[in-house]
């Protein structure tokens, strides 16, 4: 298990437990670039240099300073800095640099969005904390109420949501065709024995909607495009599964590095086709939409009853395998992969 982020103690009132935060992302991009010199092909590194020694020869290389010479400073006015030690910094005054006093409980739902910013997992300290950690995450779970605190770290202290951790996504198993009924992604597992903890934004961080959603003139809104724009949601209605997003951006970057590598023509975007000017009126947009999926359903039903007739007894069908690894193409009958024979 990697190293808590931070360690601590939840409080609230006169009940309290030891808990260890642990960072619940990670960077899952695999690209990284350096700066190069186009000129050598050498790798750019920066430096740290005084102000003072660039302002005197600014076509001179200055001397770096030692990293055993920098410290951070606070700007009291212009120019003006005091400068602040790592190790008073260290000790500072902040209760919740130890402790999360939680403040009060509210309703999950009654969180903007736009409040939440990065989760973490909280588990018990050691097995002696586990009793008085899972009662109050029992309880949490009968109220439906998530507890609200404030947490020091990273260099500022935080508003933190605290919440029982849901259960996991499960991801669709491999069945057979006539043993699928259900294409919800849902765990059957009961929820993990843990706590989330969420930082939250604070109010002055977030702008204020109105210098934005103001300038929006309200429109009477047509009826028979209410309805079919409803009926569009509905027939694009599916369960959540964040295994069918993938970085996409990534992908064309690799593509790119790999033509590099191998000398081949460079990958690039197609050019937007040209509307010379066509207005689409919004009825005939949404009546097209709907007709589309009408139709790429009865497609894929069909191209699912083909693969059930001819697909192995024991597993999953191929089509099935293709359209999960590239959910966003249509299958077509004629790209299905030949039977598989079993052993």
């Amino acid at each position: 298990m990697a190293r808590p982020y931070w360690s601590g103690k939840i409080q609230i009132s006169l009940v309290s437990f030891g808990v260890k935060l642990f960072v619940a992302t990670e960077a899952a991009s695999d690209i990284h670039f350096h700066l190069i010199d186009r000129r050598t092909g050498e790798r750019v590194k920066h430096q740290n240099v005084a102000s003072s020694a660039i302002e005197r020869n600014p076509d001179e290389a200055a001397d770096p300073v030692h990293k055993s010479d920098i410290v951070k400073g606070y700007e009291y006015s212009h120019g003006r800095y005091v400068t602040i030690e790592p190790d008073e910094l260290a000790h500072l005054r902040v209760p919740s640099k130890r402790t999360m006093d939680v403040a009060q409980f509210v309703d999950f739902a009654s969180i903007d969005p736009a409040f939440f910013e990065k989760p973490y997992f909280v588990v018990p300290e050691d097995d002696s904390q586990a009793e008085a950690f899972l009662t109050i995450r029992q309880a949490l779970i009968d109220t439906n109420k998530i507890a609200l605190s404030r947490i020091a770290f990273g260099g500022r202290e935080h508003v933190i949501a605290i919440a029982p951790a849901p259960a996991p996504i499960a991801e669709k198993p491999a069945k057979s065709p006539k043993s699928a009924k259900s294409k919800s992604t849902k765990s059957d597992s009961p929820a993990p024995l843990g706590l989330m903890a969420y930082t939250l934004r604070y109010a002055a961080e977030l702008r204020d909607p109105a210098a934005y959603f103001d300038s929006i003139k309200p429109h009477t809104i047509n009826a028979d495009s209410l309805s079919l724009a409803k009926e569009l949601i509905q027939r694009k209605t599916a369960t959540f599964d964040p295994t069918q997003f993938t970085d996409g951006y990534e992908a064309a970057v690799k593509e790119l590095v790999d033509a590099k590598l191998k000398h081949a023509p460079i990958p690039r975007e197609e050019p937007a086709p040209r509307t010379h000017g066509k207005v689409i009126h919004l009825m005939d947009a949404l009546r097209k939409s709907v007709n589309d999926t009408k139709t790429s359903d009865t497609k894929t039903s069909a191209i699912k009853s083909t693969a059930a007739k001819s697909g192995s007894r024991t597993g999953p069908t191929l089509i099935k395998s293709a359209s999960k690894s590239t959910p966003h193409r249509e299958a077509k009958p004629h790209r299905t992969s030949p039977k598989r024979k079993t052993a």
